[in-house]
């Protein structure tokens, strides 16, 4: 339960420090860097999961074309 207790206050005061720093010209400007670095970040993981998800659905088709195609062949034989 302390640590809890400290875990909650530390959030808590990093808010109120969030507020104060923004509150200033140097802090809005940090704040707008470090949003930009996470829409990028997003953008890019974003991008990536489709390529893969993209990959995966391909290597299935093909999985799946091939069992098709032993199938097939076993079933003329």
């Amino acid at each position: 339960m302390r640590k809890l207790s400290w875990l909650l206050s530390g959030v808590v005061l990093g808010f109120v420090a969030a507020h104060f720093v923004n509150g200033t010209p140097g802090g809005r400007r940090f704040f707008e860097r470090v949003n930009r670095g996470v829409e990028e970040f997003n953008r890019a993981f974003s991008t990536g999961y489709h390529e893969a998800e993209a990959a995966v659905d391909e290597l299935a088709d093909d999985v799946e074309s091939a069992l098709s195609k032993l199938r097939d062949k076993n079933a003329a034989d």
